[in-house]
């Protein structure tokens, strides 16, 4: 099971509390979503993705930042409440933290991963995403 690193007490991220999995959704121009289930980690109260460069869900972020997360079945499946939150693409320098947390968290998961991209020829690199809950209007 997953732990969160932070205490229950205020965190929008709680609902994801034991889960392996979560679906991302993204919106495309249209404003159609787009849900993809992911692993993911979250780490002094923000929540890191891993993903290869030149995917979809990439080009949708940095279209529209806003997201939706709900925790799923590794088929996708969502099993609990969403949560609105904000994405976005973390540079070469912002990496190191989000990917120490998810190499504690899935460490030969990644690279077996990583190993079946590259067989498939998604040589596009990988980025990271960093995700924080939507701040509620009081």
């Amino acid at each position: 099971m997953r732990q969160l690193s932070q205490p229950q007490e205020n965190n929008a991220f709680a609902v994801l509390q034991g889960h392996k999995y979560i679906s991302l959704t993204t919106f495309r121009k249209s404003g159609k979503p787009v849900l993809t289930p992911v692993r993911f980690v979250v780490e002094s109260g923000k929540l890191y993705v891993s993903t290869r460069a030149k995917a979809g869900k990439v080009r949708r972020i940095r279209s529209n930042s806003k997201v939706q997360l709900a925790p799923c079945t590794l088929r996708g499946k969502v099993v609990g409440p969403t949560v609105e939150a904000v994405a976005r693409i973390l540079s070469v320098d912002e990496m190191v933290v989000a990917k120490s947390a998810l190499k504690r968290n899935y460490g030969w998961m990644m690279r077996v991963g990583n190993f079946i991209s590259n067989l498939r020829g998604d040589s596009g690199g990988e980025v990271y995403l960093e995700i924080v809950p939507v701040k509620e209007e009081k």
